[in-house]
């Protein structure tokens, strides 16, 4: 019921998916669920339980709300790059074990439909752009990154002796919020992502946005990012798993760039969220962080055509459903 969980589950729900969430609530709230069943007149059912507890997964796949599951989508990870950093152990327990533990359970139960999260930062810091699924992968900057890495090659080991199907999907930068304004990102005590820090900046809830490096070799030296609208990458779940099951007959283990293919910098994007919410934005330029590449943006192609999937919405609505959601709480 994490930020990117919460929204698909909404997408889910509105093309007629019957959904279990399974989540043990460390960075997400219960009243989720509320606001889910608010937005798509349905709440779904919910299990707590900690992915990292195979005990506890067995036993799901065996309960009553455990059966006849179709597919499966794994958001079940920790995100922040800079946390990562500071306590690579804790990013790789749960971001491994949680997924090794769930692909166990999928053998031992029979399932073979899965949707992985993953990230663009799996890139490393690549020279060329825009990156495409093909761009040979540079070393990876961060611990957070690293996990994402090292599950994607988890994955396709499994796929290849168990035979079961799998797309990956590489996030770019997700942001925004859900247009009625009843859901969005909740910012968390090790936060540094853009949109919830900018909102909380605007609201007087922060003195201040940082901005992580200004001597970056872009365009006005802050990093370059792919910015995605959350409804759009929610959507890509939505054909992803309907691709999986239009096609279960083969052996997939398929990887999906999800992006724009357009790039902002961090400055370019501080100035569109002063014109469309006409607050003033107090910035620092600080000390790099730790575990940032320079610049990435996305070749959504393939995801395009394979996947019947693009991205519609732009960074001016973004914006707009990011401090709807600030302002509504």
């Amino acid at each position: 019921m994490g930020y990117i969980g919460s929204h698909t589950v909404i997408s889910l729900l509105e093309n007629n998916f019957e959904v279990v969430i399974i989540d043990n609530l460390s960075n997400s709230k219960e009243e989720v669920l509320d606001r889910i069943e608010k937005i798509a007149g349905v709440k779904p059912t919910f299990v707590k339980l900690d992915l990292c507890d195979a005990d506890q997964l067995s036993q799901f796949f065996t309960s009553k709300e455990g059966l006849n599951i179709a597919g499966i989508i794994h958001f079940a990870a920790f995100k922040y790059v800079g946390e990562s950093a500071e306590n690579p152990l804790k990013y790789y327990h749960n971001n491994l074990l949680s997924l090794v533990n769930l692909l166990g359970a999928m053998e031992t139960f029979g399932l073979t439909n899965l949707v992985f999260s993953s990230s663009c930062t799996v890139y490393g810091n690549v020279q060329e752009m825009p990156v495409n699924e093909q761009t040979p992968l540079q070393p990876v900057a961060s611990t957070y990154g690293n996990t994402k890495k090292i599950s994607e090659e988890i994955i396709a080991d499994v796929v290849r002796v168990h035979k079961f199907n799998s797309i990956v999907l590489r996030y770019f930068n997700p942001i925004g919020g859900h247009p009625t304004g009843l859901l969005g990102e909740y910012p968390s005590a090790f936060t540094d992502n853009l949109m919830p820090a900018l909102t909380q900046v605007a609201m007087g809830k922060k003195e201040k946005f940082n901005v992580y490096g200004g001597d970056y070799n872009t365009p006005d030296g802050t990093c370059v990012r792919d910015y995605i609208d959350i409804i759009d990458l929610a959507e890509a779940h939505v054909k992803a798993i309907n691709y999986l099951f239009a096609n279960s007959g083969a052996t997939i283990n398929g990887v999906y760039n999800v992006g724009t293919g357009k790039g902002f910098s961090v400055m370019e994007v501080i100035k569109a969220f002063e014109q469309a919410t006409g607050k003033k934005i107090q910035y620092e330029i600080v000390d790099k962080r730790k575990g940032d590449v320079e610049k990435v943006f996305a070749d959504p192609s393939l995801a395009n055509e394979q996947l019947g999937w693009k991205a519609q919405r732009n960074l001016e609505d973004m914006i707009q459903t990011s401090w709807k959601w600030q302002q509504s709480r």
